[in-house]
C-alpha cells in the first residue's frame, strides 16, 4: 500500500517531482493564447498522458495542470464557471496516469491570483482565501494527495493560500517563492525571512521555484538550511526562454538539471522538480540523482537483493589480482587511457613494457573527463589477449542503462574481463560533447550490488544466469572529498554492498590517506593508493583546479613552481612522488601508478619502489 505523503517526508525520504505540463502542451500545439487548464476538460487524453510521461520518466509527485485554474485567472478565458470542472478533471487525469504507472502522491498545483492584493492592491485578504479555498475544495473532491503552491512572489498572498487549505483540510502543503538571481521576491523579501515564515505558517516543504535556472537556486539552497529546519525542495525552471523560429524554447539541457539535483541533494534537499521548460527528458535525468541520493541514504539499490541463485565464486579464485590481494600480497597497476582512434598498437607497447616492470594488472579507465575513446571494454580484451596480463576495468554508470549494464558485464565476463573497478562516471559537462545525454540508472553503490547478484548467478530481475559470473570488484575513494562525511558514508555503503577492494583518487597528501584509513581500516578490505607523478608546472595547476575529486596541497605547487626547466619540474614530480610512495607503501595493500601522456617509461623508478625493488 502506497504510504501517505507524511509518512514518507516524516520518514526522511526524498522526492522527485513532475515538471512543466504546460511547457509540453505548448510543444504538442496548445498555444499561450488558450487556457492550459481548460486541455484538462478539451484534450483530456493529451494531458493524462503527459502525466504518464512524467511518471514513467520517473517522477514520484504528479503535478496537476491547475496551476491557473483559480477563478481571477479564469475569467480572462471566460471560464471561471468551469472552475470546478477544469480541476476536478485535473486531479483525475493526474491520478489515472499514476495509477497506471505505480505507486506515488498527486499534488493538487495552485498558483498566484494574477491580481494584486492588499496592502499593495484592491483585493482583500478575505477575497484572496476565499478564492484559494475554492479550487482546494475542487482539487480535494477529485482526490489530491497533498497541495503545491508554485510562483508566488507576494509573500502575503502565498500565507493565504496557506490559510484557505489548512482551513479546508488536513493535507500537506508545499509552499514555493519565485525569487530573482539574487534570492529576493518580487517586493524584495529576503530569502531567508521567506522560507522561515513558510515554514512557520504550516508548509510542510518550503522552497522555490522558476527563477532564471539551476544554478541560482543551489546557492539559496545553503542559505535556507541556515534558516530553517523544515524539508526543503527546488524546482528551477530550464533556463531563460529564447525565441527559436517563433517558439519560445528553453535552453538548459536534461543531463544539466541531472547534475543540479545530485547537487541539490548533496546539498541537503528532500526534494527537487522542475518548473517552466523541465520536459520528461528532464525528469529522466534527475532520477539518475535521486537514485543516487537513494543509495547514500539507504545503502543500496531500491530493493532487498534475493538470495543467490549459485555459490559465488571464491575471491581467491576470481582473478590472478583477486588472489594476490586474498594471500596478503602488495599489487602494483600502472593506468594506461583507451585511444582515441582503433589503432592499439602503442597501448600494447606501453602494456608490455609495464608488464616487463613487474606490474600485476593494467588499468583501463572508462571514457574519463567525459572524452569519448575506445571501450574500456575492447581495450581490456585487447592487452589481455596480446600482452598477457590482466586488464582492471573501469566500468561507469554515466553511459548505460540498467540493461546496458547487465549487458556489458555478462559480455565482459564472457570474454574473460575479470577485475572491475565500479564507478558513477564524470558528467558529460566535463567533456567535449556537453549536451550528451547522461543515464546513471544507478551509481557506484548500485552497480556494486548489481556485480555481486551477478557473481550470485541471477540477474537483475533475480532470474538465474546458469554459470554465476567471477568478478574481483572493487570501488574508488576520495580521502580529500569536500564533503568527508559523506564520502565515509558512501564507502560503508559500497563496502557492504558487496566491494571487495578499493583504489582512491591519486594521493598528495599523505597525512589525508592517513586519516582515511583509520576510518577504512576496520571495514576490512584492501585499500590501494593511487599515484599520479606530476610532470610539470601546468599539469599540476590542471590536477588541481580541473580534475573532480583531486586536491593539490599549495605546499606541492609552490615545490613545481620553483624550478623554470620542463627537465627540473619533471625531476620535482617524480620525487614528490616517490616520497608519498615511501610513506603511504607500507599502510596500503597496493599502488596504481598513472603514466603522465602515457609516458610509462617515466613510471621506471615508481615501478621499482612499488614492487619492492627500489
Amino acid at each position: 500500500m502506497n504510504a501517505t505523503f507524511h509518512d514518507a517526508l516524516r520518514a526522511g525520504q526524498c522526492f522527485l517531482f513532475d515538471g512543466s505540463t504546460p511547457t509540453v502542451l505548448y510543444e504538442r500545439g496548445v498555444y499561450i493564447n488558450r487556457s492550459f487548464d481548460e486541455a484538462n476538460l478539451a484534450s483530456p487524453d493529451l494531458v493524462e498522458a503527459i502525466h504518464g510521461e512524467f511518471r514513467a520518466a520517473g517522477a514520484q509527485v504528479l503535478t496537476t495542470n491547475t496551476w491557473a485554474a483559480n477563478r481571477m485567472k479564469l475569467q480572462g478565458y471566460g471560464l471561471a464557471e468551469r472552475l470546478k470542472e477544469i480541476n476536478l478533471a485535473g486531479a483525475r487525469l493526474a491520478r489515472r496516469a499514476l495509477q497506471a504507472e505505480g505507486a506515488g502522491w498527486v499534488a493538487g498545483c495552485i498558483g498566484p491570483l494574477g491580481v494584486r492584493i492588499e496592502p499593495w492592491g484592491p483585493t482583500s485578504f478575505e477575497e484572496a482565501r476565499a478564492c484559494f479555498a475554492e479550487q482546494a475544495l475542487a482539487l480535494m473532491e477529485g482526490g489530491v494527495d497533498l497541495f503545491v503552491l508554485e510562483s508566488f512572489a507576494d509573500l502575503n498572498e502565498i500565507h493565504q493560500a496557506i490559510l484557505a487549505i489548512k482551513e479546508t483540510c488536513g493535507l500537506p502543503v508545499v509552499a514555493q517563492m519565485t525569487p530573482n538571481d539574487e534570492g529576493q521576491t518580487l517586493y524584495g523579501t529576503e530569502p531567508e525571512w521567506y522560507v522561515a515564515k513558510l515554514a512557520e505558517w504550516g508548509a510542510d516543504l518550503v522552497g522555490v521555484n522558476g527563477g532564471t535556472g539551476p544554478a541560482p537556486l543551489l546557492d539559496l539552497l545553503k542559505r535556507f538550511r541556515t534558516a530553517t529546519a523544515c524539508p526543503l525542495i527546488l524546482q528551477p525552471s530550464a533556463g531563460l526562454p529564447r525565441m527559436v523560429d517563433g517558439r519560445y524554447l528553453y535552453m538548459a539541457s536534461p543531463e544539466y538539471l541531472g547534475e543540479f539535483a545530485r547537487q541539490a541533494f548533496q546539498l541537503g534537499a528532500r526534494a527537487v522538480g522542475g518548473c517552466a521548460g523541465t520536459t520528461p527528458a528532464h525528469t529522466r535525468a534527475m532520477q539518475g540523482a535521486l537514485r543516487q541520493e537513494r543509495a547514500f541514504v539507504e545503502g543500496g539499490v531500491d530493493r532487498p537483493l534475493p538470495e543467490a541463485g549459485a555459490a559465488s565464486v571464491p575471491r581467491a579464485e576470481a582473478s590472478a589480482f583477486s588472489r594476490k590481494l586474498s594471500d596478503g600480497g602488495f599489487v602494483v597497476s600502472v593506468e594506461l587511457v583507451p585511444p582515441r582512434g582503433v589503432g592499439v598498437d602503442k597501448l600494447v607497447e606501453k602494456a608490455a613494457y609495464c608488464r616487463d616492470r613487474g606490474a600485476d594488472t593494467i588499468n583501463v579507465p572508462d571514457g574519463p573527463r567525459a572524452m569519448a575513446r575506445l571501450s574500456a571494454l575492447a581495450t581490456a580484451v585487447i592487452i589481455q589477449e596480446r600482452v598477457g596480463i590482466e586488464a582492471l576495468m573501469h566500468f561507469a554508470c554515466r553511459d548505460r542503462n540498467l540493461l546496458g549494464i547487465q549487458s556489458d558485464l555478462l559480455g565482459a565476463a564472457a570474454l574473460g574481463v575479470q577485475n572491475v573497478l565500479a564507478i558513477t562516471g564524470d558528467p558529460p559537462k566535463l567533456g567535449p560533447y556537453p549536451n550528451a545525454t547522461a543515464v546513471f540508472d544507478v551509481d557506484a553503490i548500485g552497480l556494486t550490488n548489481i556485480l555481486r547478484q551477478l557473481n550470485s548467478g541471477l540477474d537483475l530481475g533475480g532470474s538465474r544466469i546458469g554459470v554465476p559470473t567471477r568478478f574481483s570488484f572493487g570501488v574508488g575513494a576520495n580521502p580529500v572529498a569536500v564533503d568527508l562525511e559523506r564520502e565515509r558514508a558512501r564507502f560503508r555503503y559500497k563496502v557492504e554492498a558487496g566491494a571487495e577492494w578499493a583504489i582512491t583518487q591519486p594521493v598528495f597528501d599523505a597525512d589525508a590517506l592517513f586519516r582515511f584509513l583509520e576510518f577504512a581500516d576496520p571495514f576490512g578490505i584492501p585499500v590501494i593508493a593511487g599515484i599520479w607523478p606530476l610532470k610539470s608546472l601546468r599539469n599540476a595547476e590542471f590536477m588541481a583546479n580541473e580534475v573532480p575529486g583531486v586536491t593539490l596541497p599549495p605546499a606541492l605547487l609552490k615545490r613545481m613552481a620553483r624550478w623554470p626547466s620542463a627537465e627540473d619540474q619533471l625531476k620535482e614530480g617524480l620525487d614528490i612522488a616517490l616520497e608519498i610512495i615511501a610513506r603511504v607503501r607500507p599502510a596500503v595493500r597496493g599502488l596504481q601508478l598513472s603514466a603522465p601522456l602515457g609516458q610509462v617509461e617515466l613510471l621506471d623508478t615508481l615501478l621499482d619502489a612499488g614492487v619492492g625493488r627500489g
